[in-house]
């Protein structure tokens, strides 16, 4: 996908309490996209919004907001010290280097605006993975990441070598989107533990999203 995504309607709102704010990012929409937080701002009645972390452009899925600094800053804490846990699903073709278990390597910039997965291991990325087959010569990824480095999961499937499909930029094929999605965010807030979640919307297809489950 190369075109950004228009905010024509509001981002569907997955949980808001005590200075946090979850929507639903969908595909094709940038985070650094000019207008993105004033939007969101005037759809919640609220001064301005804190961005605390980041989804590529071409990722759906859970985005957590701040609506204050004390709440921007306690977030950063959390995912400084790992408190906070991603789980993203993901398809590709082919068969992978190995069906689970972690991928780990520093990152360096490549040509053309990617990444590549370095042997070394003096600022890692760090996933752990699992996978399971859709069919023949298509699998599900179940992918947890404990650093939050650009690219790092499309990176990550691109080393076991089945890039995600329609992530062109990594060598997949061409698809209606990049089938990489933010599926589950799980985090203590207001002495609550809590699990924020949403299904992909379409075209990602039904027997897809039922496959975690």
């Amino acid at each position: 996908m190369s075109e950004v995504v228009s905010l024509d309607t509001p981002l569907p709102l997955l949980y808001r309490s005590g200075g946090l704010v979850a929507v639903h990012k969908p595909a094709g929409v940038s985070v650094q996209q000019e207008g993105l937080l004033p939007q969101l701002a005037h759809q919640l009645a609220v001064p301005r919004l804190w961005l605390v972390h980041r989804l590529d452009r071409v990722t759906s899925g859970v985005l957590l907001l701040a609506e204050d600094a004390a709440a921007a800053a306690a977030l950063g804490q959390r995912f400084a010290h790992g408190r906070i846990r991603k789980t993203y699903w993901a398809v590709a073709e082919g068969k992978p280097a190995k069906k689970q278990g972690w991928i780990k390597g520093d990152m360096a910039k490549a040509r053309r605006g990617a990444w590549k997965l370095l042997r070394s291991l003096e600022q890692p990325a760090v996933t752990y993975f699992d996978s399971r087959s859709l069919g023949p010569g298509l699998r599900f990824y179940r992918l947890n990441p404990t650093t939050g480095k650009t690219h790092q999961l499309r990176v990550a499937l691109k080393s076991l070598g089945c890039p995600i499909l329609g992530d062109t930029l990594y060598g997949a094929r061409a698809a209606d989107r990049v089938y990489l999605h933010a599926a589950r965010t799980e985090l203590e807030w207001q002495g609550q533990a809590l699990c924020i979640q949403t299904p992909p919307p379409p075209p990602w297809p039904a027997d897809w999203q039922e496959v975690e489950a």
